[in-house]
């Protein structure tokens, strides 16, 4: 395929979940200029997804029907680490057969790349895939194992990384810069003297992926990359209730309001700090495409809610053991949730009738969910608050009627943060090509797939793709 004489150039930032009404808010405020400064150069869009029921409104899916321009009724994936095995075509794999070279830092739920003049790390929760180039599979190998248990209790993350000098002298050849380690040590330093700030770890690894992001595109140079960054979705969900208290009902204590009351706004401070970066990347051409798959809201399970409660094993392998449930690993996913892969259909089978008769006050702990043949997804499924001295019962040992009783926290941790903030369907989509308008009609997150293929000049291969071109609203622009 003959493609462009100028050779389009993009950078397709991925701030996972992005509120639009925050970011006018803060914008307006001038809280958040390099926002203003990319809202000012852009055209605007507000995107709905292609299916809103709740249970499949989840960035795992929204991205996935980005990518591959499929609404989820085609390409089904309903699960995290689901989309690297689905086999779609995507944004990568369509530009790479036309020819153009492609990147991707941490995308969610995306196969991987290996081809000469691509990178790739995969999202911190699909650990199927593999980095490319192989150097940097130990950071990917961290970055995940860091990311799946960060809620254990006394992680000491930062301590224990800067022990690690293979892995210091991996970050360091693979782009870590001056300024992210001042960054670091900044954090570490507020950890010491300035009270409890643990929680603003979260912002570190999209400083650490940018250095790596910006190695690999000045050396590389692709026509078309993505970066993910998910640690202001990650505030949203945690500390909602603080930002807006007279959603809850129950008032935090002046104490909490004070630590943590400014976290989600330090989550967009940082974003804005990001994106100051990404600038600097303009410089060589790129034109930058900022994208949210979709937003955040107070949680609202209920009319009325405090949050809601997530409770996680300490060991998964040891629990798997005192249930009778052979498995060939036990991956970590999100949050209280695992991935259990079995060695046969059979034993994937026999494993669902432990969990459900594992419960407490008659009531299945595990929610499970099917990934395939011979894989199942388990997370606690108590969202409420669990007394101290609560007790599970234990499915009946074979060959024995016996159930026993054993204490519910000596075998999970109630993870800190209450999931106060839930998903909402309107997303963020604004194309920086230089002249501002903000449109005023919602478009489908269906239409980014086409409109990307349409700028590279790729003929659309999939009759499936559901999405319509952009390109008449950007044209003038172009």
């Amino acid at each position: 395929m003959q493609r462009r004489e100028t050779t389009p150039n993009i950078i397709f930032l991925e701030f996972n979940e992005l509120c639009p009404p925050l970011l006018e808010k803060w914008m307006a405020a001038g809280l958040l200029p390099n926002f203003r400064k990319f809202y000012d150069a852009s055209q605007v869009f507000t995107t709905m997804p292609d299916v809103e029921s709740p249970e499949h409104l989840e960035p795992w899916i929204q991205w996935y029907s980005i990518h591959t321009g499929l609404a989820y009724d085609d390409h089904k994936v309903f699960n995290l680490t689901d989309g690297p095995s689905a086999g779609h075509a995507d944004i990568w794999k369509l530009l790479q057969e036309a020819g153009y070279t492609v990147g991707n830092i941490a995308s969610m739920n995306a196969a991987g790349l290996d081809q000469s003049g691509s990178f790739f790390m995969s999202d911190p929760w699909c650990a199927s895939e593999r980095a490319f180039p192989q150097t940097l599979q130990p950071i990917q190998d961290f970055v995940q194992q860091r990311v799946q248990n960060y809620s254990l209790p006394n992680e000491a993350v930062l301590t224990s990384t800067l022990r690690n000098v293979a892995l210091l002298q991996r970050l360091v050849q693979s782009g870590l810069s001056a300024r992210t380690i001042s960054i670091i040590l900044s954090q570490l330093i507020s950890e010491k003297t300035g009270g409890n700030t643990s929680w603003k770890r979260v912002a570190l690894l999209d400083h650490i992926l940018f250095d790596i992001f910006k190695k690999y595109y000045c050396s590389s140079a692709p026509s078309f990359s993505t970066f993910f960054a998910n640690s202001t979705a990650h505030l949203q969900h945690a500390y909602w209730r603080f930002m807006e208290p007279e959603a809850f009902d129950i008032t935090p204590s002046d104490e909490d309001l004070a630590t943590y009351g400014s976290a989600v706004f330090f989550g967009y401070q940082n974003m804005d700090r990001l994106l100051g970066r990404f600038f600097e990347l303009e410089k060589r051409g790129a034109t930058l495409v900022l994208m949210s798959a979709l937003s955040q809201q107070p949680f609202t399970k209920r009319e009325t809610s405090n949050g809601q409660l997530f409770y996680r094993p300490y060991d998964m392998d040891r629990l798997l053991g005192l249930l009778d449930i052979p498995v060939a690993n036990a991956e970590p996913v999100m949050t209280h949730q695992y991935i259990l892969r079995f060695d046969s259909e059979e034993s994937k089978d026999s494993a669902l009738p432990k969990l459900e008769n594992f419960t407490f006050d008659g009531t299945s702990v595990f929610d499970t969910g099917t990934s395939d043949d011979k894989s199942l997804f388990v997370g606690c499924g108590l969202f409420e608050e669990i007394p101290d001295n609560a007790k599970v019962t234990l499915p009946a040992s074979r060959g024995t009627n016996e159930k026993k009783e054993t204490e519910f926290f000596d075998l999970f941790y109630k993870i800190d943060e209450i999931k106060s903030g839930c998903h909402h369907p309107d997303g963020v989509l604004w194309f920086k090509l230089g002249d501002h308008k903000v449109h005023p009609d919602k478009v489908s997150i269906l239409d980014v797939l086409p409109t990307l293929l349409e700028i590279y000049g790729v003929k659309r291969s999939l009759s499936a793709m559901q999405g319509h071109s952009l390109m008449p609203y950007l044209h003038a622009c172009l």
